[in-house]
């Protein structure tokens, strides 16, 4: 009997480690499925950080690019007053020329610098809404609706326009 209580305790105790066995398969696999999930939100997030600083540095790059688009604005006037100051010296013979000269010339190399460049435009060009803006018309021997005059230079950031160049059109 005693034997047999052995046996049984024995079997007993085997049954208990077949069942905990059991769980602790169960648990793993548990554990394995609960990994694998976190893995992969882990690496979704990953893939949008990534993803996210890319964007984010083309951003800022277009910031950078386009962050002084107000100064260079401001100082467009500062240059169209000093084409006119230079066009009226032309007409007399001051001694100043040369130095307004100079001034404009480093004043444009500045702008130049920083990405601005002209708009160029030449009588008989085709007229194109997205560079020049018609502020008036003109009898002429030119092509109907092409350029006759350049009234204000344009001018482009880059390859954004900042102002239209403001042309008059042949009727």
């Amino acid at each position: 009997m005693e034997q047999e209580k052995q046996e049984k305790s024995e079997d007993e105790k085997l049954l208990e480690r077949v069942d905990e066995a059991k769980i602790l398969k169960e648990d793993l696999e548990k554990l394995t499925k609960e990994k694998d999930e976190y893995l992969d939100g882990w690496r979704r997030t990953k893939a949008d950080f990534i993803n996210y600083k890319k964007e984010e540095l083309k951003r800022l790059e277009e910031v950078a690019k386009f962050g002084s688009e107000e100064v260079i604005k401001d100082l467009i006037s500062v240059l169209d007053s000093f084409e006119l100051a230079i066009s009226t010296l032309e007409k007399s013979d001051a001694k100043l020329e040369k130095g307004i000269y100079m001034i404009k010339i480093q004043l444009e190399d500045v702008l130049r610098r920083r990405g601005l460049r002209k708009i160029k435009v030449n009588k008989n060009d085709k007229f194109d809404p997205n560079f020049h803006e018609a502020v008036g018309s003109v009898e002429g021997d030119g092509h109907s609706g092409a350029i006759a005059e350049e009234i204000e230079t344009g001018y482009m950031l880059y390859d954004k326009v900042l102002r239209p160049t403001r042309v008059r059109l042949f009727k």
